[in-house]
């Protein structure tokens, strides 16, 4: 089992059609070996860069909206034509500033047109674009920019200008910064900080004297100039940056366009970190493929209302994404007439039995779907709408494992939820699910033109024309992860079923082990069914190489702060409301329903959980506990909090212990707590067995 090799292959447009669109869509070097050189020719000549697909849509979209973004309350739009146009006097007015051909331009700022051109105004002059989570303390953005050497930055407004300011002296390279929000910067020495429309303007004002130095630069990127440099969450060390292709960019973009059928009608919402390659490869590989538009909302706290306005037909989320929507139903469902609560949930359940097989077009009597109808007419179309899921063809989740529960939740909606399997390494894509063969608990299969392999330890190996070039200046790493063939390590476990060709994935390679009677630790499964209760916003799960297992578990403070005001509890904290009795047997009722479930598989059952404690503050990444995508840090977890665990494995009832936090405004603090430990239900095996 652990050899198989599959390999899934777009299927080949008709002929006619194939030349007709040629000009267009050029079939990239070496992926179809009969037509090598006269598609390597059209690739290269062609449209090989993302700045040659921004003249193709200028010319082929003139008119088309390619970015909105909601500011002050009013969606302001810009047409492909448009678009170029500002690019233009971006990239003439970077050239006029200085920037050469080879130099890395560090992009930090939230979701907004003005950072997509950035980068797309970078390429076209040679340069390569860094985006930085926005998020990032100081120390952090110093890290990146020195290491890749950056001397220029494009940043949103005064908090991102003085974080560079403050670790500017350590960045002996750095020339120019500019920013877009010139709210408090007046009286700043601007030398070498300028205002993001001025160096448009004199962009402009030098038309004439840079556009052939600007053309020229364009026609000399290939599909094998670097397109883009993102980091790695550095969930074990140090982040890496990982150099993406033109060829990785567009060759993952025009696959997964063909795969789910998009075109340039879709609308997509951009509020992802764009320093994420999720992120980069919908909001401008696919985007820039096919010409959708681009919408940004005006903030995070209007995130959710500007969604429900644009409705769009093209969605992506991380399970956090979905997670805390689903806890916001139910939250709102607790505070609803009892009518309406009777209604909800008598809806909701003939939607699980029966959603996700009408969706897969899969027979369901007359009867169900029926009253599926009036669901849909009664509950499930008001709330996709109050979502702002009504028009979604197509959506999906990645980044880390999401409960079953919560996937199915939204399936049984009517909304075509889908799960994919992807790395920043391989520019996203690695598996999908086709529509029709959606499961909560695969990824699906081979994405086009993906070959995986499995080895003998189960790690999960692929190959792909989106696996990238290097990581920048460490060696070592590139040849540890990525071999002489173009393999690359996933670090992830798992296994194709037999029959359907699905990939199922275990766990992080490195996270899963053997409990001290030998069978399986896999910590995400455990932790996954956890969340999905709308009280529980994170949890840990320990128990490699020990006899039993015990967790940490993180409760949603606006869950729990809602079940708290409606029930009149009085409470001044997150750790004052962690540790009150009835949030405790809450969370033990939720534990022990988990072991409950997870006995029902033999492979699992040794995770079931013994002993837990609800930890006295949220695991934060400004203490280092969780990456800036929120994926937990397990090693820098389990070393520091060892007195906790130690605690929970001793057997004691309680622990008081003192923990190192991080404010917002970057200071240190420390927090002290005494904390309950609890033991919860288990199903013995034993007595499973004999049961069955």
């Amino acid at each position: 089992m652990f050899r198989k090799k599959l390999t899934n292959s777009v299927k080949s447009a008709p002929l006619e059609v194939e030349e007709s669109l040629a000009r267009f869509w050029p079939v990239p070097t070496g992926l179809r070996e009969d037509k090598n050189l006269a598609q390597s020719s059209q690739a290269t000549g062609g449209l090989a860069s993302i700045p040659a697909l921004l003249q193709r849509n200028a010319a082929q979209f003139a008119n088309k909206d390619a970015y909105r973004e909601k500011e002050f309350g009013i969606w302001q739009t810009w047409t492909w034509a448009e678009t170029e146009k500002e690019i233009e006097a971006l990239a003439l007015g970077l050239i006029n500033l200085g920037v050469e051909e080879g130099d890395f331009v560090a992009i930090i700022g939230r979701n907004r047109p003005y950072f997509y051109w950035s980068m797309v105004a970078a390429q076209s002059v040679g340069a390569v674009p860094v985006p930085v989570y926005n998020d990032s303390a100081a120390d952090e953005m110093e890290y990146i920019l020195g290491h890749c050497g950056a001397k220029y930055a494009i940043v949103e407004d005064q908090e991102q200008v003085d974080k560079v300011i403050e670790i500017q002296e350590h960045l002996h390279q750095f020339k120019h910064m500019i920013y877009i929000d010139p709210r408090g910067l007046r009286k700043y020495d601007h030398h070498q900080l300028h205002e993001f429309s001025h160096i448009q303007a004199q962009g402009r004002a030098a038309h004439d004297e840079w556009i052939t130095d600007l053309e020229a630069r364009r026609s000399k990127l290939t599909y094998d100039s670097t397109c883009v440099m993102l980091y790695t969450s550095g969930t074990t060390g140090k982040p890496k940056g990982v150099v993406l292709s033109n060829r990785n960019v567009i060759e993952s973009a025009k696959n997964s366009v063909e795969f789910d059928n998009l075109g340039a009608g879709e609308e997509i919402l951009a509020y992802l970190p764009m320093a994420w390659v999720g992120d980069f490869i919908f909001s401008v590989g696919q985007s820039y493929w096919t010409g959708f538009c681009v919408n940004c909302p005006e903030s995070a706290d209007t995130m959710m209302t500007d969604l429900r306005e644009i409705g769009p037909t093209y969605y992506f989320a991380p399970p956090r994404v979905f997670e805390t929507q689903l806890t916001s139903v139910m939250i709102r469902m607790e505070d609803a007439g009892k009518m309406k609560y009777r209604m909800f949930h008598h809806f909701m359940n003939h939607a699980k039995k029966v959603g996700g097989d009408i969706l897969d077009g899969k027979p369901v009597g007359l009867l169900d779907r029926l009253k599926y109808k009036l669901g849909d007419m009664l509950v499930y179309g008001p709330l996709k709408d109050t979502l702002g899921f009504g028009r979604v063809r197509v959506g999906y989740t990645a980044g880390e494992a999401i409960g079953p529960e919560i996937f199915e939740f939204y399936r049984s909606l009517g909304i075509n939820l889908k799960q994919l399997y992807g790395q920043t390494e391989a520019t996203v894509f690695i598996t999908a699910q086709p529509d029709g063969e959606v499961r909560a608990d695969t990824v699906g299969v081979p994405s086009p033109d993906v070959e995986i392999k499995i080895d003998d330890k189960g790690e999960i190996h692929y190959r792909s024309p989106g696996v990238f070039v290097e990581y920048f200046n460490n060696p070592e790493s590139t040849a540890s992860t990525k071999d002489a063939e173009g393999w690359v390590a996933t670090g992830d476990a798992g296994f194709f079923e037999e029959g359907s060709g699905h990939l199922r994935i275990i766990d992080r390679a490195k996270d899963v082990g053997k409990m001290a009677d030998g069978s399986m630790f896999a910590p995400k499964y455990v932790e996954n069914k956890l969340k999905f209760y709308p009280d529980i916003l994170e949890a840990v799960l320990f128990g490699n190489g020990r006899d039993r297992c015990v967790a940490f578990i993180n409760i949603d403070l606006t869950a729990v702060g809602n079940w708290a005001e409606r029930n009149n509890i009085p409470y001044a904290s997150y750790q004052e409301l962690a540790g009150h009795p009835k949030v405790l047997e809450s969370i033990q009722s939720h534990v022990e329903t988990v072991n409950q479930s997870v006995a029902d598989d033999p492979m699992l059952a040794g995770c079931q959980i013994h002993r837990f404690l609800v930890l006295h503050k949220e695991l934060d990444a400004d203490d280092g506990e969780m990456t800036r995508t929120r994926k937990v840090r397990r090693v820098v977890v389990a070393e520091k909090f060892k007195d906790l665990v130690d605690a929970l494995y001793g057997g004691a009832s309680s622990v008081s212990t003192t923990t190192e936090v991080t404010y917002e405004d970057g200071r240190k603090g420390s927090i002290s707590a005494t904390l309950d430990l609890r033991d919860a239900k288990v199903v013995p095996m034993a007595s499973k067995v004999a049961a069955e």
